[in-house]
């Protein structure tokens, strides 16, 4: 996920690792600026999806790393997933 960078502002950008099963997604990567780059083009190289949200972004960034989201993220993140594996189902 990448974060959009309003005119002033650094970008931002958030890591989530899921593995299934009924375990919340964790906090893989975060960061501003450079690193925030850095993390979404690691993501588009490896061919994972990145998507522009970035209120989600600003509230997963409030989470610390290799953290679960918090249960108020929850609908959010498994509409997120949903709209992943669409996409996902319609390249293969």
């Amino acid at each position: 996920m990448k974060g959009h960078q309003p005119p002033n502002r650094r970008r931002q950008a958030v890591a989530l690792a899921y593995h299934g099963g009924d375990q919340a997604p964790t906090v893989l990567a975060k960061g501003y600026g450079d690193l925030a780059e850095r993390i979404v083009n690691e993501a588009q190289a490896k061919g994972i999806f990145v998507h522009d949200a970035p209120e989600l972004v600003s509230l997963l960034m409030q989470v610390d790393l290799d953290a679960r989201i918090p249960p108020a993220l929850y609908q959010v993140i498994a509409e997120l997933l949903a709209w992943v594996h669409e996409i996902d189902s319609q390249g293969n």
